[in-house]
């Protein structure tokens, strides 16, 4: 074991020591490869392939189902009139849509919270593992704030519709819009709907998809150091180290815990089968979203922008060890 791990730390060019980052336990760091870091792994790769494919399925059976095809579908609202809606999940109103993603965020931080608490790979208490893996949670819950909910005033989607030529149909009316307040002109997806308006005109990004896939994404990667130990995810992960050279990093674990308990009683103890609940649940709405709410365009968007936020967070550390050194890594 002690040689193998002298010959880890060593470069392959001249036998020399690599430095490691001060954001990097020694014992993580093995044989250097020239892959970028900022590639997904194999098992990243087929993980977030899930999404793209649950888009493409959800819009295949809008188009092949009689019942979605037959029924009328309102731009305005982005899905079918309920009065015309070929399905329960196609409704707005439906169970799951009311009390799963409409408060999405919640479900997210709760099985996020339950697992941050009751992992024991994050160590004990006040852990410097912990610490980062709230660091990572709270960066992508700013961008979904950003993005859906504020950005130095209305956030980033009605930004977007406004900046596409949306606006809310109250302000083609002269003698409503003179009645608006130049604060109230500038008026947001919200507001519109709150005075009796429609959003209209823009290109309106899908709010459900973005949500849907930036929350499973989240769980998926802080839970899957805990959830395997396949070579593609253990040993695939590329750093770039402080000198430049590009270094592999596994999931560590220490002895002790490796001792104590085995696998399946790690998972049950460190919440991981309340992040699967979630998980399950967004995956489903994430495919009925595709199937009767958006247009395909509106659903690609939000998939980019989720994407985006999940990078900078995920794999753009990797390449940067400062922000590493910040933001860590799960499981290591």
């Amino acid at each position: 074991m002690s040689a193998r791990r002298k010959s880890t730390r060593l470069s392959a060019a001249n036998g020399t020591p690599t430095p490691l980052t001060s954001a990097m336990p020694a014992s993580s760091i093995r044989t250097p490869n020239t892959r970028s870091p900022f590639v997904p792994t194999r098992l990243e790769g087929l993980l977030l392939a899930i999404y793209p494919v649950t888009l493409l399925l959800g819009s295949v059976f809008s188009t092949l189902s009689p019942a979605s095809r037959s029924a009328p579908y309102s731009a305005a609202s982005q899905s079918h009139p309920p009065e015309f809606a070929p399905s329960y999940f196609a409704q707005k109103k439906n169970v799951f849509n009311v009390y799963f993603v409409k408060i999405g965020w919640f479900w997210t931080t709760l099985a996020f919270v339950v697992f941050l608490i009751f992992n024991p790979g994050f160590g004990e208490g006040l852990s410097v593992r912990r610490i980062r893996a709230t660091l990572r949670y709270l960066t992508i819950t700013f961008w979904w704030i950003a993005v859906t909910q504020w950005f130095f005033g209305p956030p980033l989607i009605d930004r977007g519709f406004r900046f596409t030529g949306g606006q809310c149909e109250l302000l083609l009316d002269e003698g409503t819009k003179a009645g608006m307040s130049e604060t109230r002109e500038y008026i947001t997806a919200a507001t519109c709907k709150a005075v009796g308006g429609s959003w209209k005109g823009g290109h309106d990004i899908s709010g459900h998809v973005f949500l849907l896939i930036l929350a499973s994404a989240l769980l998926w990667f802080e839970t899957l150091p805990s959830l395997t130990r396949a070579e593609g995810l253990r040993d695939g992960r590329r750093i770039m180290l402080d000198d430049g050279k590009v270094a592999s990093v596994s999931v560590e674990k220490s002895r002790e815990h490796e001792k104590k308990i085995t696998d399946e009683e790690e998972n049950v103890r460190s919440g991981v089968k309340v992040a699967l609940v979630v998980l399950g649940l967004m995956w489903w709405m994430l495919l009925m979203t595709a199937a009767y709410f958006h247009t395909w365009f509106e659903k690609l968007t939000g998939l980019g922008v989720a994407f985006a936020g999940l990078w900078a967070v995920y794999f753009l550390p990797r390449g940067v060890p400062a922000l590493r050194a910040v933001l860590g890594m799960p499981g290591v």
